[in-house]
C-alpha cells in the first residue's frame, strides 16, 4: 500500500499533513479526499459569518513522488433575510 498525504489549503495558507494514510489505490484516495474536503468545508461554514464573502478551499493529495490530486470546494453564505425584498414576493 502507498502512503498518501492530504494537505489542506485555504485563503490563509496550507496545512501540511505530516502523517498521511496508507491506502490501496486511486479510488480509496478519491474517497478519502472527498471525506476530507467535506469535513473541512463543514468546519469552515460553521465558523464563517453571514458576510457573503466567497471562500475557496482545497485538499491537495500527494505521495512520496509528489502531487497526485486536488479536490476544490467553493462556497458563499448569504443571509437572505437581510437583503431587500423585491416587490411582488
Amino acid at each position: 500500500m502507498t502512503r498518501y498525504y492530504f494537505d489542506l489549503r485555504d485563503d490563509k495558507g496550507i496545512a501540511l499533513d505530516e502523517e498521511g494514510l496508507e491506502l490501496s489505490g486511486p479510488r480509496a484516495v478519491q474517497a478519502e479526499a472527498a471525506k476530507s474536503v467535506a469535513d473541512f468545508a463543514r468546519d469552515a461554514m460553521l465558523s464563517a459569518g453571514l458576510t457573503g464573502d466567497r471562500q475557496e478551499m482545497a485538499i491537495e493529495v500527494r505521495d512520496a513522488s509528489g502531487p497526485i490530486m486536488q479536490v476544490r470546494f467553493n462556497f458563499q453564505i448569504e443571509d437572505l433575510r437581510s437583503q431587500p425584498q423585491s416587490r411582488g414576493h
